[in-house]
């Protein structure tokens, strides 16, 4: 179990890394352009790697450990890969679905957001119990993007280009995520840090939410959107 673990955490640090290093090319680069659309999926395939390797790690901690402490972050590592996850599945669904007319009810695609408000109802909760200012208050992320997704499919689009906005809104809010998750784990790791300011948990929030309405902004403007 032990070898399996340390597989796993490789290739999480590899996805991890991956993920970092091109997160901002699909942002800076033509929009629909072939380079747009390459550093996209190798970002996607880093993000999808992350994912899986942290919600395994995050069980595996939490069935053989018994510090608060382990097992917290834990949980929290659980959260950030159904964050991650879920936003980098939404950001390509809206793409595929960009041509609907209706409301949108596949299951698969409802699902995601209504784990990722769940879990961070639940994992809130946890925090609250804990009384980690961390985990009790980053999880509104994840309720307000699950909240904005669910609320996207349920409803009939009206707003022209209304996919490249909600693809931006996704991957955006994946990048978020990411950056959060390695200033959480990451960063102290490489720094030989113990302890890192809770407002430094919040500093990619905090950045790429005004970068995400600026991006719209700027595209309805474009686009003529009302």
């Amino acid at each position: 179990m032990q070898s399996l673990f340390s597989l796993f955490l490789n290739l999480h640090i590899i996805g991890g890394f991956t993920a970092l290093l091109v997160f901002w090319v699909p942002i800076v680069t033509k929009k629909g352009g072939k380079v747009h659309r390459t550093a996209g999926w190798v970002y996607v395939a880093g993000m999808g790697t992350v994912s899986i390797t942290a919600l395994y790690m995050g069980i595996y901690r939490i069935i053989t450990s018994d510090e608060l402490g382990i097992v917290s972050f834990s949980w929290f590592l659980i959260f950030i890969s159904i964050l991650s996850g879920a936003t980098a599945f939404y950001g390509i669904r809206v793409l595929k679905y960009k041509k609907r007319t209706a409301m949108h009810r596949n299951l698969l695609d409802l699902s995601f957001p209504l784990l990722l408000i769940l879990s961070g109802i639940a994992i809130g909760i946890y925090g609250w119990m804990i009384q980690s200012p961390l985990i009790t208050w980053f999880p509104l992320v994840g309720i307000f993007l699950g909240s904005t997704q669910l609320i996207y499919w349920l409803r009939k689009p009206v707003k022209k280009m209304h996919w490249w906005f909600e693809h931006l809104a996704g991957m955006l809010g994946c990048c978020i995520a990411t950056i959060t998750a390695f200033m959480v784990f990451g960063a102290p790791r490489l720094l030989n840090i113990e302890t890192v300011n809770v407002f430094l948990w919040f500093l990619p929030t905090i950045f790429l939410t005004p970068v995400i309405i600026g991006y719209s902004v700027y595209y309805a403007k474009k686009f003529k959107v009302r």
